[in-house]
């Protein structure tokens, strides 16, 4: 027992209103009880994936549904500016491209997984552009964080390619991915809309 010098009740003795001839009165609002599960939080490896995929609101959207995703953050990476702003990005000229960075449980779901899943949500032969969206911030490309995400990315874009598909899907090595403002993050979801630009397509 450890004692901390907060006051939890009272203990009464010689009263005879049990065998033990001691009663405690103890203040309740000063307990909280905790499952005993919840001492033994279970804790799990966690992988990141990064993609770009046209308007990260998007992409957003259907990642955040994904089996296995923990957690999608629209973003901006694939340039040469420091902490760009949207305003920045949009005019095309600091190099990076509207991004998504997804933390994911690789015990539920696989990097390969999430890379076609990215390939079956956007369009990966149109250039420059994404649907509506035209400018180079809406290139398809995958930013590999280690030698197998960037050998999983070319292999499944040689699957497209043999079925007939014109990727042009960049591969490129992951660099400092800037979070987007706090107004881009979960969009669709904030604002009741779905995307507009983006749709699953079954590629494989």
């Amino acid at each position: 027992m450890q004692y901390c010098g907060a006051h939890l009740g009272h203990v009464f003795t010689g009263e005879g209103f049990t065998k033990k001839n001691v009663r405690h009165c103890v203040n309740s609002i000063s307990l909280v009880f905790v499952p005993e599960s919840a001492n033994h939080e279970t804790k799990f490896k966690t992988d990141k994936a990064i993609f770009a995929g046209g308007c990260f609101w998007g992409m957003d959207y259907y990642f955040a549904k994904a089996k296995g995703v923990v957690s999608v953050e629209a973003g901006y990476t694939g340039g040469h500016k420091d902490n760009p702003t949207y305003k920045e990005v949009c005019t095309g000229t600091t190099g990076h491209a509207e991004a998504i960075q997804v933390i994911f449980n690789p015990s539920e779901t696989s990097y390969e997984e999430l890379a076609r899943l990215f390939f079956e949500i956007h369009d990966p032969t149109q250039i420059g552009r994404q649907g509506p969206d035209v400018g180079n911030q809406y290139r398809s490309a995958i930013f590999y964080l280690n030698e197998q995400q960037k050998q999983i990315a070319g292999k499944l874009i040689m699957l497209l390619k043999e079925k007939g598909f014109n990727v042009v899907t960049e591969v490129t090595k992951a660099t400092t991915f800037w979070k987007a403002e706090d107004y881009h993050q979960d969009y669709y979801d904030k604002n009741g809309h779905l995307p507009y630009c983006h749709g699953y397509v079954k590629r494989f």
